[in-house]
């Protein structure tokens, strides 16, 4: 079912949401359908709709300052759920892009600095290399010897290598470069 119904907002974050994604937070009645499926929802300061609500209310200190975008895995069993076809996935990324580019400190800094680490690796390698992204996940946290036994575990087993494949790390760096033209043509506008 595709809404062409246009709900405008007076939040600016809202808008600042809607222009990053392209999902309208005010589409969302509240069924709770995207917290009732949420795996991760238990550790949350609040729950998926809840969130979006704060959005829609233009409560940014609130939003922007919580541990939900930061836990949120992703998993887009919310999006499935959502009878308004809320991408709520995508609202949650575009608020993290939203708090980075405000300088709000993340309320889950290891969370960031995880992306940082894998966004780097990949730009890097083409491809995820684990033992690669986890030394610079440890690097950028500090926290070097934490699960050291569970490393050395994986890597006896075989499920760590030692040297990077580049298999299509070509593609990757393009998909970087074009990637990073369009974010500078859009800082431009």
């Amino acid at each position: 079912m595709e809404s062409n119904l246009i709900i405008t907002s007076q939040s600016q974050l809202a808008e600042e949401v809607l222009r990053e994604s392209g999902q309208n937070v005010n589409l969302c009645y509240q069924c709770m359908k995207c917290a009732a499926g949420c795996p991760i929802s238990y550790a949350m300061d609040y729950k998926p709709a809840q969130l979006i609500h704060a959005i829609r209310l233009g409560l940014d200190e609130l939003v922007l300052n919580s541990r939900t975008m930061w836990l949120c895995a992703s998993c887009e069993t919310c999006t499935t759920r959502c009878p308004q076809e809320v991408d709520v996935a995508k609202v949650m990324d575009a608020v993290k892009i939203i708090a980075m580019r405000r300088g709000v400190k993340p309320a889950i800094p290891e969370v960031a600095s995880f992306y940082r680490a894998a966004l780097a690796n990949i730009k890097k390698c083409g491809r995820m290399y684990e033992l690669g992204m986890i030394v610079g996940l440890k690097m950028r946290t500090f926290d070097l010897f934490k699960d050291a036994g569970l490393g050395m575990k994986m890597f006896r087993k075989g499920k760590l290598k030692m040297i990077p494949s580049f298999t299509g790390a070509g593609r990757t760096w393009k998909i970087f470069r074009r990637v990073k033209s369009i974010e500078k043509k859009n800082r431009d506008l």
